[in-house]
C-alpha cells in the first residue's frame, strides 16, 4: 500500500497547475520585486545623497550625518560615566549607526 501511496502522491504534482513563479501562490515575487524596485530607489538617493552631503556647508554636513547619533551616545555616556568613556562612545556610535544610517 505505501506503493499506491507514493503513486498518487506523484500524480498529484502531476495535475497542479504549474505557473511562472511557483512561489507566486505566496506573493513573493511581488514582495521581491518591491524590494528590488525600493534597493534601486534607495541606492539612486544614496548617490545623490552623497553628492549633496558633499556640498553642504560644513555645519550642515555635520547636524545631517553625525550630529543625531553623537548627540544621543554623549547623553548616553552622561548617563552611565563608565571608567572608560571614549571607548564607550566608540563602541555606542558602532553598536547604533545603522539606525541613524537609515535616517540620511
Amino acid at each position: 500500500m505505501a506503493d499506491d501511496h507514493t503513486d498518487a502522491d506523484q500524480s498529484m504534482e502531476g495535475h497542479t497547475p504549474v505557473s511562472e513563479n511557483p512561489h507566486a501562490e505566496f506573493g513573493l515575487t511581488d514582495n521581491v520585486q518591491r524590494l528590488a524596485e525600493n534597493e534601486k530607489v534607495s541606492m539612486e538617493k544614496l548617490s545623490k545623497q552623497k553628492v549633496d552631503l558633499q556640498a553642504l556647508p560644513t555645519r550642515a554636513y555635520l547636524d545631517q550625518t553625525v550630529v543625531p547619533i553623537l548627540l544621543q551616545g554623549l547623553s548616553v555616556l552622561a548617563k552611565e560615566r563608565p571608567p572608560n568613556p571614549i571607548e564607550y562612545l566608540a563602541a555606542f556610535l558602532l553598536k547604533n549607526k545603522s539606525q541613524f544610517e537609515e535616517r540620511n
